[in-house]
């Protein structure tokens, strides 16, 4: 019976644990060389004898501080919309859940413009104050800053509170009708418990994502009261060619980002409910009129407030979308040249490095480890990473002619984390159920990954490349410290045309990147769902 048992479950051959092991340590190799290799790099150049300007103070307070409105204001709002999404059903709520995801991977300068053209000086809540003969409002600065961070985050926050809803098993919610829980039971019961686990790691998420995001602040911001560090980073390497204090700067960052995702990973706990049968959620609350009128009056509210910037976009871009000014062609195709290249490699090194990390399964504390330095990049901001990498090459090259390549590693590093988590759950299911069964039948190498895993992770890596692609075509980030005035991408193009007032072509602009991001990530995206079959 033993050797029988050895005969169906071989082990598997050496070759291949021999190439992803390195195949995964060569992927490892380069994300920390563009991580730590880079802080590294900075930490060299980093003067902390010479200490931190009144100014350089200003934005490091400046940036905590508005992270944590903007996350506070995000969890805040997503908490009711999360709840009211999960105990109503209406026509349209799923499409209403499925587009809640839209603004992660809008770019940042589009979304930066609808909001403006609802919420500028001229845009339609000011043309209406007007006509009431009320002051129109003024976005830019901090209030500027926040709107823009609540727009992005917000659906993030509610899609994760969602998920701990979700989690919550049908048989609770029916044995606490059973026991004739009023709604406030229930909150006090069932939901609390959820959100102090679900709480605490959407907020730090978001907090992390306001401290590194570049183009809200370079659009809304600027200014003495209004510079976050990542915009202080950019002033001092590309205005005042200042490399100490852009060193001393990105230290600081890369230690705000490691402190927030280091308390995201300890903090974050799974809510400790039974299991259920996982029946579709029933819900028996909920169901006084009051809740009823509120629940439909803040959903409403909602989508007005993070689709109509969409729909201002679409509508005021399609007029120039035939008359755009020459330079948006040349950039569309640039954008095209960084992002198709970043998702690939992406997607490459996150299943390089998902396979390593399946590979070292059994020894639980070293997979766990390799997992962690995948999602290292959250931590190393773009314009740390972009730091590091011109203190490295300056010395030898002129960086500014590297903006291309340096544009495609940053970008493929930073999409890493995302390609990361999507693909490695859909592998480790592929090798637990496949893997065994095709050594088992005499599968090795190549065969055994084309017949028996490739087909279950064809659609995980297909929608990995697409987020990829999609997130670095919308990037104003590490091209703004790299590209010559000749070069530019569709983000920069745009938001220079923004600068320049020409606002009717930045419409047209628009339109062309949400499209083309659209494009990319369908085109990536559908790539993995053809001849898919598997369940």
């Amino acid at each position: 019976m033993a050797d029988r048992t050895q005969q169906v479950t071989p082990m598997r051959p050496a070759g291949v644990s021999v190439f992803k092991a390195i195949t995964g340590s060569a992927a490892l190799a380069v994300l920390l060389v563009l991580t730590l290799g880079t802080v590294l790099a900075v930490w060299s150049q980093a003067t902390f004898q010479r200490g931190l300007s009144p100014a350089d103070w200003a934005a490091i307070r400046f940036t905590i501080v508005q992270a944590l409105v903007s996350a506070s204001v995000s969890v805040a709002i997503a908490i009711p919309t999360a709840r009211a999404l999960a105990r109503r059903k209406f026509r349209g709520r799923q499409v209403m859940v499925a587009l809640l995801g839209a603004p992660f991977i809008l770019p940042a300068i589009v979304a930066v413009l609808g909001i403006i053209s609802i919420w500028g000086r001229s845009g339609l809540i000011s043309d209406g104050l007007t006509a009431f003969g009320l002051q129109p409002l003024n976005i830019y600065g901090f209030s500027g800053v926040v709107l823009a961070h609540v727009f992005f985050n917000l659906p993030l926050a509610t899609r994760l509170i969602l998920q701990g809803w979700m989690s919550i098993p049908s048989e609770h919610f029916r044995l606490a009708a059973e026991l004739g829980f009023t709604t406030r039971d229930v909150n006090r019961q069932l939901e609390r418990p959820m959100l102090r686990a679900a709480i605490p790691g959407a907020f730090l998420l978001i907090f992390l994502l306001c401290i590194t995001s570049f183009a809200v602040a370079l659009s809304l911001g600027g200014g003495p009261k209004a510079t976050t560090v990542e915009l202080a980073i950019y002033q001092a390497l590309r205005f005042d060619f200042d490399l100490s204090k852009a060193a001393l700067l990105s230290i600081i960052q890369f230690a705000l980002c490691t402190a927030t995702a280091a308390a995201t990973l300890t903090i974050a706990r799974p809510t400790a409910f039974s299991l259920g049968l996982d029946h579709p959620p029933a819900r028996w609350d909920g169901t006084e009129r009051y809740t009823r009128l509120i629940d439909t009056a803040l959903l409403v509210a909602v989508a007005l407030f993070l689709f109509s910037p969409l729909i201002s976009v679409i509508l005021r871009g399609l007029p120039p979308l035939l008359s755009l000014p020459r330079q948006v062609w040349p950039a569309l195709l640039n954008s095209l040249t960084i992002a198709i290249p970043a998702a690939l490699i992406a997607t490459a090194m996150a299943l390089a490095l998902a396979a390593f990390i399946t590979e070292l399964s059994r020894r639980r504390k070293t997979a766990a480890l390799l997992e962690s330095i995948g999602f290292l990049a959250l931590a190393a901001s773009p314009f740390v990473i972009g730091t590091g990498l011109f203190i490295l090459l300056n010395p030898v090259i002129d960086p500014f002619k590297l903006a291309l390549p340096i544009t495609i590693a940053v970008n493929a590093t930073m999409s890493l984390p995302f390609a990361l988590r999507i693909i490695l759950p859909a592998l480790h299911r592929a090798e637990d159920h496949y893997g065994r069964l095709g050594a088992s039948l005499g599968m090795t190498g190549f065969t055994l990954f084309r017949i028996a895993i490739w087909p279950r992770i064809k659609r995980a890596a297909g929608f990995a490349a697409g987020l990829s692609a999609a997130l670095s075509m919308g990037d104003l980030g590490v091209v703004t410290l790299f590209a010559p005035p000749d070069f530019a991408t569709l983000p920069l193009t745009m938001y220079r045309l923004m600068a320049a007032y020409q606002m009717e072509a930045a419409a047209g602009t628009a339109l062309l990147l949400v499209a083309s991001s659209l494009a990319l990530f369908w085109t990536f995206d559908r790539g993995g769902r053809l001849d898919h079959h598997i369940r």
